[in-house]
């Protein structure tokens, strides 16, 4: 099969609207509410705390995204990607996708398809993987 393309009919087109607008405003209240409420705050008790870092003691590669999060909000570049640098890395990627997938349901064109050969999603994974080795490090830069 050399590929396979997605015609959305009538129906599939205003579910996909739905979505994407479910998505965006989701998105849209999320990050208000995360712009007035800092996550790092003690007083802040509401934002879910890490299952992986609960129960290992160590931190996961999503570890410090809520708070790169705020921090991007409040346009801090630097604090952001100091406390997560792979959502930051990887945040420009899902936005192209989201913002594809909502070009698709505006116009009721066919998602474009992207060929993303697999050596770079292998690459990610490493990368992804390395992170949260060495970001449980005593060496800098991941010192905690």
């Amino acid at each position: 099969m050399k590929g396979f393309y997605f015609v959305p009919v009538a129906a599939d087109r205003g579910r996909q609207l739905m979505m994407a607008g479910g998505v965006w405003l989701s998105l849209a209240a999320i990050s208000i509410f995360l712009f007035f409420f800092n996550p790092a705050s003690p007083a802040n008790q509401f934002f879910p705390k890490c299952p992986f870092r609960l129960v290992t003691g160590f931190q996961c590669p999503g570890c410090g995204s809520t708070r790169a999060c705020h921090q991007l909000l409040h346009l801090d570049l630097i604090a952001a990607f100091k406390l997560n640098p792979l959502l930051l890395l990887t945040l420009p990627f899902i936005i192209y996708g989201l913002l594809g997938y909502t070009k698709s349901a505006l116009t009721g064109q066919p998602h474009r398809r992207v060929f993303i050969p697999p050596f770079y999603l292998w690459a990610w994974l490493i990368v992804m993987i390395f992170f949260w080795i060495f970001r449980n490090t005593p060496w800098y830069p991941f010192v905690s």
